[in-house]
């Protein structure tokens, strides 16, 4: 008999990571969206991602209802925790999707206002994200299933530190899909980020390292204890970048983009390992968390039907939208 409450595990660790690799780049491109040097370029960077960035929160759709139908103690606990960081990640993600709207159709002169719209939008929905992710992992206050903290307990030092990182993080995925879509002195340019971006998110890889242990006993049980195995991720961590900042120099084009996408997949996955099996830290576990077996089953049944033509329509758009982005033409 498969347990049900682990297929679930798996399938919204898939969504989530899927949305975090996909919308995470595109929150990249606005972030970099003051810095680039021209009009031009800032047309070239929208036209990079305009294909395929509403499909890419498809993810963030499907992770919410299914920990919302698989793990509704998640949300009793998260939501009331989370309100402002939940309501500014929304409204940042809302402002990044007008500006994509109305950029193009403004007058010249006024497209400044729905450039800072985008990169606002891109910055607020970001930091939110990654405090989010420092919420979780330094943990909630409850009793008899219910959050008893503060709204304001998820915004401490160490979730600003995480906000900043994952600003870091996804810039840094969106310098490497620029690498990927856009060719001569555009791409160049992403390239000088690329080296700023990923410098930023290995020091705060270290920080956030060395910070968590220190402030959460059981992280430091389990990676200094229980499970040395664990060791494993922060070596091939170290690896991955060092082939990254290797492909950079190297003047390759899509590797960046690829080893950034294996070095998000090594943070996420020293994250779950970190807390597994707590989805609710400190107290209450995926089984604690978990619907009865017929809701998940009842759930999973249509999951089962989505995801495949979720992830056909996805690869067929990005096999489509393959080429380089040019001012003049758009993608050829």
């Amino acid at each position: 008999m498969y347990d049900l409450t682990y297929i679930w595990v798996g399938i919204i660790a898939f969504g989530i990571l899927m949305y975090v690799l996909a919308d995470g780049f595109d929150l990249g491109v606005g972030i970099l969206f003051p810095f680039a040097r021209s009009e031009t370029d800032r047309d070239i960077m929208m036209n990079t991602v305009a294909p395929v960035w509403d499909g890419n929160e498809t993810w963030l759709i499907l992770g919410g209802a299914g920990l919302i139908g698989a793990f509704p103690l998640v949300y009793a606990v998260f939501l009331p925790a989370l309100y402002i960081g939940v309501f500014l990640m929304l409204a940042g993600l809302i402002f990044r999707g007008v500006a994509f709207e109305f950029r193009f159709k403004a007058a010249p002169g006024r497209r400044r206002l729905w450039n800072w719209a985008f990169f606002g939008g891109s910055l607020v929905a970001t930091f939110a994200q990654g405090a989010v992710v420092g919420t979780f992992i330094q943990g909630f206050e409850t009793e008899n299933m219910r959050y008893v903290g503060g709204a304001l307990d998820w915004l401490t030092p160490f979730t600003v530190m995480t906000g900043l990182g994952l600003v870091a993080g996804y810039a840094l995925l969106g310098a490497t899909w620029l690498l990927l879509k856009t060719e001569g002195e555009t791409q160049q340019w992403a390239r000088d980020w690329a080296f700023r971006v990923f410098a930023a998110v290995m020091v705060v890889f270290v920080i956030v390292s060395i910070w968590t242990p220190l402030t959460d006993d059981y992280v430091q049980s389990r990676w200094f204890e229980h499970v040395t195995w664990l060791w494993i991720l922060p070596v091939f961590t170290l690896l991955v970048a060092a082939g990254l900042w290797h492909t950079l120099r190297g003047g390759y084009e899509a590797t960046p983009f690829l080893a950034t996408i294996v070095l998000f997949a090594l943070f996420y996955g020293g994250l779950l390992f970190s807390k597994w099996p707590y989805v609710v830290p400190p107290d209450y576990t995926f089984r604690d968390a978990a619907s009865a077996p017929e809701s998940q089953l009842f759930l999973l049944l249509g999951v089962l039907f989505v995801v495949p033509f979720v992830l056909m329509y996805t690869a067929w758009t990005y096999y489509v939208f393959r080429g380089k982005v040019r001012a003049d033409t758009g993608y050829h």
